[in-house]
């Protein structure tokens, strides 16, 4: 009896220090946790896009929580390695039947550490056009011109040639009119740098481009490049459609429509 005692006091005091130990890293592991993700977030804070923020933030936690658990099961006797094991074949088997979202998933870290672009910004990417709405983890969202939503995989965003409208501070915009071969060279372009002069919304530099570009079949035509503030393109290429229209019926110009010159070889016998 004596020695059923002894052993029982034995193994209660031996797992009632293990207990008292698991209970000290469980509470003094919570604590480093928290202490950690605060540094964590102060030192990230603005950095990032906040849905990277808070992802690193959650990740970080989740991955400290296991930690803590193995070291406690660690602590109390328990067999931790078989719980590795297991811990790491379930990682793969879920690997494996998600990767398309974990594509996509790798896309949106590093969509939102480089940056290439920002919520707000006009993109062109994967065959789609619109601005930029949301980058969450998975999926790009835009707005297009004719106001769609489109959600984009992130996974074919980071992996296609992105093209930024708003990255500079300044966009080009380049059109072309023709004339009729009959018409004065400089008259047209004395009347094209009066409209792009008249127009407020067009910068003085870069300095606009005003020169012919080319003999074509049946006009002259003229190429017209100006620089604007990249929210006012559209606005200026429509104006100076209209304007440059308006000042060439003023100015007498010819429109040039496509002609075709027939000749009769009159010693070609029917």
């Amino acid at each position: 009896m004596d020695q059923i005692s002894t052993a029982a006091s034995s193994i209660l005091a031996n797992y009632g220090m293990k207990f008292l130990l698991a209970v000290i890293l469980l509470v003094v592991g919570l604590w480093v946790i928290k202490f950690i993700l605060k540094l964590l977030e102060k030192n990230i804070q603005g950095k990032f896009e906040r849905t990277l923020t808070g992802f690193l933030i959650s990740i970080t936690r989740a991955i400290l929580m296991i930690l803590l658990f193995i070291s406690i099961a660690s602590t109390i006797g328990l067999e931790v390695t078989s719980f590795v094991a297991v811990l790491g074949a379930a990682s793969f088997a879920v690997g494996f039947a998600l990767q398309g979202s974990l594509a996509n998933f790798a896309g949106g870290v590093l969509l939102l550490i480089f940056r290439p672009f920002t919520a707000g910004d006009m993109i062109e990417v994967a065959g789609h056009k619109g601005k930029v709405m949301e980058i969450e983890i998975l999926y790009t969202i835009l707005i297009s011109p004719d106001n769609k939503k489109i959600y984009l995989p992130n996974g074919n965003v980071a992996t296609n040639s992105i093209t930024n409208y708003s990255a500079v501070d300044k966009r080009r915009v380049d059109l072309n009119f023709g004339v009729g071969y009959d018409d004065d060279i400089q008259d047209v372009k004395r009347v094209l740098n009066e409209v792009v002069k008249a127009h407020e919304l067009i910068m003085d530099e870069p300095a606009p481009t005003i020169r012919l570009a080319e003999h074509a079949g049946s006009s002259l035509n003229f190429d017209v490049k100006v620089f604007v503030k990249p929210a006012d393109y559209w606005s200026v290429y429509y104006d100076l459609h209209e304007q440059v229209k308006e000042e060439f019926d003023k100015a007498g110009f010819n429109i040039p429509y496509p002609q075709m010159d027939i000749h009769f070889d009159e010693g070609v016998k029917k």
